[in-house]
């Protein structure tokens, strides 16, 4: 008889899956997509009305089997903190049965942040340490204790539409991680003289601009997953090293690329080659301590493959 299907909650995920080592595990992954170890499709999305998705994410990733990231994201569950809900299904690769049955919401959330904390290793100054963090919602947590492992951080500036979410968010980062954390009464205040910036909101349009950005800044791009919703104004991508997790992905579904591509500033030339050939060192990433870097964020299937293949193994 084949052996049972495995079963993994959201409790056990946060238990045996911490930030620094699921940094190690996407890195991992995102080398081995660029090096055509590991494949994936676009994501399917069905938009449902009301602004709620439907998602699916097939791929295959070598050395830890293949399946596929089922999941809906709606606005109502993200204002309490489900911003993705569902599962990620894994097949063994030798005998194709299916192994094992994940939570996808908490992998989701670590691997995020785990994966902007990686690309901010490989692309943020050496001595970054002012972090900014637009937005309160689950990512907003997660980032901070994720960038911690790759830099010494010496203060955190949270932003959010509600002051009192941002308070309660930058006492929480305080209180967890020992860090000066404080809340920003503006975007503009909170990414002054930042260092690294991490946009996780649900923006429709543009809340950063060129303009409040300083040279040598490194921004994470998080929040829109989707064409459509763009967090990030034209300009500010046209002037940045616009860096993806997947170029494909990006030149197909990522909405910051393609206002400014319809809006005449840049061309599919502006792209560079996806964070996993930055991490393989087959493609440089920031060039000069001047340079404006940009981790444009869809997310893939291949990172969530290798934190379920690690769960399920161990």
């Amino acid at each position: 008889m084949a052996d049972p299907i495995r079963f993994i909650d959201a409790v056990e995920v946060e238990r045996r899956l911490p930030h620094d080592l699921c940094i190690t595990l996407v890195r991992a992954a995102m080398a081995a997509l660029a090096e055509g170890r590991s494949r994936q499709l676009l994501r399917g999305i069905i938009e449902l009305g009301d602004g709620d998705l439907f998602g699916v994410m097939p791929g295959a990733l070598d050395g830890a089997g293949f399946g596929a990231k089922i999941i809906s994201i709606f606005p109502a569950a993200a204002a309490h903190g489900k911003s993705h809900q569902g599962v990620i299904i894994l097949f063994d690769r030798t005998s194709g049965a299916p192994v094992c049955v994940i939570d996808a919401g908490e992998v989701t959330a670590i691997r995020t942040a785990a994966a902007s904390a990686a690309a901010t290793d490989a692309l943020a100054r050496d001595d970054a340490s002012r972090l900014a963090i637009l937005g309160t919602g689950e990512q907003a947590w997660h980032h901070v204790a994720a960038i911690r492992h790759v830099r010494a951080l010496d203060e955190v500036r949270v932003w959010g539409r509600a002051k009192d979410k941002a308070e309660q968010l930058a006492g929480r980062i305080a209180a967890d991680f020992g860090l000066v954390a404080r809340a920003a009464p503006s975007i503009a205040k909170a990414v002054s003289d930042a260092d690294i910036i991490c946009t996780l909101t649900g923006a429709a349009d543009p809340i950063l601009f060129s303009a409040d950005v300083a040279d040598g800044t490194h921004i994470n791009a998080v929040g829109s997953s989707r064409a459509g919703p763009s967090e990030i104004d034209e300009a500010l991508v046209a002037r940045a090293r616009f860096v993806p997790d997947h170029r494909e992905g990006v030149i197909a579904q990522g909405a910051e690329y393609h206002r400014a591509r319809d809006a005449g500033l840049v061309g599919e030339d502006h792209i560079l080659p996806g964070i996993g050939h930055i991490f393989a060192g087959t493609a440089p990433g920031r060039i000069a301590a001047s340079d404006v870097t940009i981790y444009k964020s869809l997310g893939s299937i291949v990172q969530d493959l290798a934190c379920a293949a690690y769960l399920w193994r161990n």
